[in-house]
């Protein structure tokens, strides 16, 4: 048996199980699970309303670091005792997790376990939404939305510091804005205490923006939306904030800009190649040292429920990680 932190009731706290382990099929991993990354979409898996809605009980957790333990007959990719990271559609914030071998890493010696676990959706996901989605080319301006969460801070970090662009962070208070510019951020704006559009029409000296990473919705998307350059290009990753906008078409025909959707773990169905890629990719450049996750808080398996808390009331800053050494 292992432990395991079960959603067994939606919108209740998790509860701490011993679970039966599984025999492997043949292209299967089993993985003694080190850290798990804490993401927004696990929370909102555990309260019913995410887009992938797993029957209960289920564990949560989408990305992991570890040691192989056993492998299935046909694995080919690792090995026991290779240090890995990975995903999976839930079940990784457990003391093991069985994936299949594809969806697994090795982790660079360069890299620890609480890094490596907080690079494939974040920095998966800002990778993808920025080069893949929007092409961003160096020397365009990015503004970064929620610029100082687990999704925001690897999006400054992969604008600044691998795409060359110039950056301006959005968040909401002067803390997580002055973690943002310390992160490659050239200028910030507390959207709490200013006013955006104004702030970004002297920020651009009326220009605009090129691209928008925005993983709050709401009034927050609205208003970046109608700061966007000629051609400038928005990119929707997430609703933190609560409600999903509408996009006003009037504004797309006129500055000829676009709105992109990014749900980053649908390619791994839907364009396996492209998911994949943002992975290594990510781990490439964190062994050139040419981004670092920021790691806001470790909490143990046992303290699961206040890990989660911290995400829920934006307390966290950077990447929220499980222990379960």
């Amino acid at each position: 048996t292992y432990r395991a932190a079960v959603c067994t009731e939606l919108k209740k706290p998790l509860v701490l199980q011993d679970l039966q382990a599984t025999e492997l099929k043949p292209a299967e991993v089993r993985v003694s699970v080190h850290c798990c990354g804490v993401n927004f979409a696990d929370i909102l898996a555990c309260q019913g309303l995410y887009q992938e809605k797993p029957p209960l009980p289920f564990t949560p957790g989408m990305e992991f670091s570890g040691c192989v333990v056993e492998t299935g007959s046909n694995v080919t990719t690792v090995q026991e005792g290779d240090r890995v990271m990975g995903v999976s559609s839930g079940g990784a914030m457990a003391e093991e997790c069985i994936v299949d071998q594809k969806v697994l890493w090795k982790i660079p010696e360069e890299v620890g376990y609480e890094e490596a676990a907080a690079l494939p959706v974040s920095y998966g996901t800002g990778l993808l939404a920025l080069q893949h989605r929007a092409a961003t080319q160096p020397g365009e301006t990015v503004l970064v939305t929620a610029a100082a969460g687990g999704a925001g801070l690897a999006a400054v970090d992969i604008a600044a510091h691998v795409l060359q662009a110039k950056v301006i962070a959005a968040a909401g208070s002067d803390e997580k804005c002055a973690l943002a510019v310390q992160k490659g951020a050239y200028a910030s704006i507390n959207y709490n205490t200013s006013n955006l559009k104004e702030e970004l029409k002297k920020l651009t000296n009326k220009k605009g923006v090129n691209v928008v990473f925005d993983a709050v919705g709401g009034d927050i998307f609205k208003d970046t939306l109608s700061s966007l350059s000629w051609e400038g290009r928005i990119l929707v990753v997430g609703f933190a904030g609560g409600s999903i906008p509408s996009v006003p078409a009037n504004l797309l025909l006129l500055k000829n800009i676009s709105a992109m959707g990014v749900f980053w773990g649908r390619y791994r169905e839907q364009d396996f190649p492209v998911f994949s890629q943002s992975i290594s990719r990510a781990v490439q450049l964190c062994q050139e040292g040419k981004i670092r996750p920021h790691i806001g808080a470790v909490f143990k398996l046992q303290q699961v429920n206040e890990a989660f808390l911290q995400v829920m009331q934006r307390a966290s800053v950077g990447k929220v990680v499980l222990s379960m050494k």
